[in-house]
């Protein structure tokens, strides 16, 4: 039997080593006191408003909507802004936000979606803005998307007309609304329906992104609690969806998207922004985006194209 000196001696069977000594106290360490500190780096929320943002649009209608949190009432902060004219015909999307920044930190992409022609439903997870609780989890903020979608759901009762959409982080959230909203047997799902899902700047699972950021071998899937695994649930959604991902993010590599878009089952687009990254794929291909509005979901009519784009 290989003795330790020799295993230490060995580069590669030393980061091994290392490796399993990590997984080894981090397991004996798995309490909630653990999985807090997973939730805490998993969502970094800054409750703080942002250098960037100038105020609340004429329009945006603020409110708070329950959440069941074992026998307590818990409460997320939401946005409402209708479309412009305020036409009760006009698509409304729900916009799930990644993580790091509130509500206040959302609103230039938030104000894009008005833009292509959406009524808009906006919410901070618990523990976000001005939300109740402390530190999400998987299981909250998934949690608290559903309750913004029956919101949303009543206000458009056209489930034609209703959209999610989902960045980074929330990504995961939204891919997990809309297969919740998918039946394989085709039968009707218990949850109102969705004529599409929007992901941007998004993940194949939480283990895959964290070791983008670290290293292939560290044994990461043995540590995380928390999976939000858009991968496997991908497969089971049958609305359209657009894939959106900027072609320069050097945070989120694209090839995350592009294997997503591979696994959907449904009528799917792809859109590679180029000159685009992390933040601002909206912004930088907004003529690409609105074409694609237009063939996947039959959104607006695509803008002719200008010298400035």
């Amino acid at each position: 039997m290989p003795t330790m000196d020799f295993l230490l001696r060995k580069p590669f069977l030393r980061r091994i080593a290392i490796a399993l000594v990590m997984v080894v106290v981090l397991t004996a360490c798995g309490t909630a006191a653990f999985q807090h500190e997973e939730s805490r780096l998993t969502f970094r929320m800054v409750r703080d408003t942002p250098g960037w943002y100038t105020g609340m649009p004429d329009g945006v209608e603020e409110f708070d909507l329950p959440v069941a949190s074992g026998e307590a009432v818990e409460h997320i902060h939401a946005w409402w802004w209708p479309a412009a004219g305020g036409r009760a015909d006009a698509p409304a999307i729900l916009y799930l936000h990644g993580a790091r920044w509130s509500l206040t930190g959302q609103l230039f992409r938030i104000e894009e979606l008005r833009d292509f022609g959406f009524s808009v439903l906006a919410i901070d997870y618990r523990g976000f803005g001005k939300s109740d609780g402390d530190t999400p989890t998987e299981k909250t903020v998934y949690e608290d998307a559903h309750v913004a979608w029956n919101w949303l759901a009543a206000r458009q009762p056209d489930p034609t007309r209703r959209f999610i959409y989902g960045h980074s982080l929330g990504s995961a959230v939204a891919v997990d609304l809309a297969a919740s909203l998918s039946r394989a047997d085709g039968a009707a799902a218990e949850a109102p329906a969705a004529a599409g899902l929007i992901i941007e700047s998004s993940f194949t699972t939480l283990e895959d992104m964290a070791k983008s950021l670290t290293y292939p071998w560290l044994p990461v899937g043995l540590l995380l609690t928390q999976k939000f695994d858009s991968m496997s649930k991908m497969a089971k959604v049958k609305l359209p969806v657009l894939v959106v991902h900027g072609a320069a993010d050097r945070f989120v590599p694209a090839r995350f998207s592009e294997a997503l878009y591979r696994v959907a089952a449904g009528p799917k687009k792809l859109l590679l922004i180029d000159g685009a990254t992390h933040n601002n794929s909206m912004r930088t291909g907004a003529l690409q985006y609105r074409h694609a509005l237009a063939e996947l979901f039959g959104l607006g009519a695509a803008p002719r194209r200008t010298l400035t784009q």
